[in-house]
């Protein structure tokens, strides 16, 4: 690459509660100039929970951008002043009523760096029970489900979990080599 890209002007974001847009003028290293929408949002949280006896805690829900029920990991936003790993115990808490014993950093990794501002965090969470309570958000509507763990491969295979970022958080702990 010859040079950097440069920002030229910053476009007035627009607030939309979970995330803020808006269009900045960047210019490439040859001079040329483009427009680019840029999404600032929170950074993100997936959890892969796991019981003792093999379940994975999976969790069933609405997605108003597909019209349709998707199976997803426990995960949500980190809240301001949060830590990812905070929020990681937190909204698998939330969302299944379980708490882990032991937690594995999986990695970071941009959603889609094209456009958006923020990370998610991937956590393997370890010998968790239903020791907590569910608190779900105004608007959540889940249905737990504790599938097999050895059969996440399997649903990722039949197109069961189509979720790009719990894609990319299994993808995470199995090339570390962490689910059977």
């Amino acid at each position: 690459m010859s040079g950097s890209w440069r920002t030229l002007r910053r476009g007035d974001g627009r607030d939309l509660t979970i995330l803020r847009i808006r269009e900045d003028i960047l210019q490439d290293p040859h001079g040329h100039e483009y427009p680019r929408v840029i999404i600032s949002a929170p950074d993100w949280v997936n959890v892969i929970a796991l019981t003792p006896d093999g379940q994975a805690i999976m969790v069933r829900q609405f997605r108003a951008g597909i019209g349709a029920q998707t199976l997803e990991l426990a995960g949500g936003i980190v809240d301001p002043g949060e830590s990812p790993a905070a929020a990681g115990a937190r909204e698998l808490e939330e969302e299944t009523g379980f708490i882990a014993a032991r937690w594995v950093f999986l990695g970071a990794s941009h959603p889609n760096p094209a456009i958006q501002t923020n990370r998610i965090h991937s956590f393997l969470a370890l010998d968790c029970r239903r020791d907590g309570r569910m608190a779900l958000d105004s608007g959540e509507d889940i249905r737990v489900e504790l599938v097999p763990a050895a059969s996440l491969r399997g649903r990722v295979e039949s197109g069961e979990i189509t979720h790009a970022l719990v894609l990319a958080t299994l993808c995470q702990a199995a090339v570390r080599g962490l689910l059977p």
